[in-house]
């Protein structure tokens, strides 16, 4: 299948955009306010964005995590997270929370997962984190819907 542009989203109405990256860096306040880690906050972002399917969202926040510290193992295992044991009580609920949201088609947030959640995260928290799985879901939907492309990079290595 050869793949067609397609209409910019952000290029072609700028204002809808700028709202939605303003929109963004208040939800990223409010999860630094309630104590959100920069790691914390990017692998929810790249898990939910794995999950929908959202390449170029991928590399956003991957590139965010290793600017946070986060190394390639960790993020490798974000697919895998259930079963690995390099995530913390609280990343695991967090990821537990992201899958949630990605699905919530599917039923809502489940009172199982809340109340596990809920467990783990102050309300504090468990807001902060739903804002900012609010936003990366939009953001998804963005760049899934105008193709946006993920070229390779130009130093990978063949």
């Amino acid at each position: 299948m050869t793949e067609q542009a397609r209409v910019h989203l952000a290029k072609s109405a700028r204002g809808a955009y700028d709202t939605l990256d303003a929109f963004a860096k208040t939800v990223g306040e409010l999860s630094a306010e309630a104590g959100i880690d920069p790691r914390l906050k990017e692998l929810v972002q790249i898990h939910a964005s794995q999950l929908n399917g959202c390449a170029y969202c991928v590399r956003v926040h991957v590139d965010r995590a290793i600017a946070a510290s986060l190394d390639a193992d960790l993020i490798a295992q974000l697919p895998t997270w259930r079963e690995s044991g390099v995530f913390t009580e609280r990343e695991r609920a967090a990821l537990e929370l992201t899958e949630a949201f990605v699905f919530i088609h599917e039923g809502g947030i489940p009172d199982d997962v809340y109340d596990r959640v809920g467990g783990v995260l102050s309300e504090q928290e468990y807001v902060a984190l739903s804002w900012l799985l609010v936003s990366i879901n939009a953001f998804n939907r963005v760049a899934i819907a105008g193709r946006y492309p993920v070229p390779p990079r130009r130093n990978a290595q063949a």
